[in-house]
């Protein structure tokens, strides 16, 4: 019985963290538009696809020695 005197006391704390996460969330604008994120993949896109990014030493080794199976 005396855990809820600890219990009690720590839920309300997380609830406080996560009120003041949600209205953190609000004022940066996190929720300002949810719809064009979900558009955003299903439409065409006609640019050019980004150039190669470099490739680093583990890389350029690993391409060297590829792993057996």
């Amino acid at each position: 019985m005396n855990i809820i005197y600890l219990l009690i006391p720590l839920g309300l704390v997380l609830l406080l963290i996560a009120v003041a996460a949600f209205f953190w969330a609000v004022r940066s604008g996190q929720f300002d538009d949810l719809e064009s994120p979900a558009w955003r993949i299903v439409l065409d896109d006609d640019r050019a696809p980004p150039p190669e990014t470099r490739t680093t030493k583990a890389t350029e080794a690993f391409e060297a020695d590829p792993p057996r199976s």
